[in-house]
């Protein structure tokens, strides 16, 4: 995991230091740097960062100004010269606040608080994300229901077809669909189960998913359009 980073500091000398300790650390990935905060944000109105190091008293817009203009904003350390904005700048949300001249330790505590935010932000994204538990290969895997595409009939096992890879699963149809969401997958054969969402198009005979094409019952038709038409 690496955080994508951008410096803005209008001293070219605070930038050379900050770049060093960026380039240094394994977590970080330094994509650009700015000596204004007006090119800063046309940087990232376009582009998606992860974290920036941001001065306070620049020449015309200031960081706090900066932060001010932006509708999504990443995770701020604020590097000033005087502590004065200190309070200010966590009313910003900061991650952190570090007072120059920047020591290595000092750089690495902000770092490390960092990282911990954005595996937090991570795991709270995923719990938001619908997902379902299978049993495959005597593992437990969760998978996000926008990624399945199918569920197939397969012996005694039903076959999870997911955007990446399928899982084999010891269940019936008729219990694993009721795991599902009704307003999102139909089943549209006696062996074929399809998220509607994936559907593409479909004709009398079958519900085409990118290059797949799914079997499609005589009378399951005007369930699968049913639900297409209501989703």
């Amino acid at each position: 995991m690496k955080l994508n980073c951008i410096i803005v500091d209008d001293s070219s000398v605070q930038r050379i230091i900050i770049s060093k300790l960026v380039s240094n650390h394994v977590s970080l990935n330094l994509v650009a740097e700015f000596t204004n905060a007006s090119e800063a944000k046309k940087y990232m109105s376009i582009n998606d960062i992860d974290l920036i190091f941001l001065d306070i008293e620049m020449p015309g817009v200031s960081g706090f100004d900066l932060l001010d203009g932006l509708t999504e904003k990443p995770q701020v350390v604020f590097i000033s010269s005087k502590s004065d904005y200190a309070i200010k700048a966590f009313d910003y949300d900061a991650t952190d606040y570090i007072q120059k001249p920047i020591t290595s330790t000092r750089f690495e505590a902000a770092i490390k608080r960092a990282l911990n935010l954005y595996e937090l932000m991570i795991e709270k994204q995923d719990e938001d994300v619908e997902h379902i538990f299978i049993k495959s290969k005597l593992k437990k895997i969760k998978i996000a229901l926008a990624d399945v595409k199918w569920v197939e009939a397969f012996g005694d096992y039903i076959k999870v077809v997911t955007d990446t890879e399928s899982h084999l699963v010891l269940s019936t149809m008729k219990a694993f669909k009721e795991e599902l969401p009704k307003n999102k997958f139909v089943r549209v054969h006696k062996s074929f189960i399809v998220n509607i969402d994936k559907v593409e198009r479909f004709n009398s005979k079958f519900a085409e998913i990118g290059v797949s094409k799914i079997p499609l019952s005589r009378d399951k038709k005007n369930d699968l359009r049913d639900a297409l038409e209501n989703n």
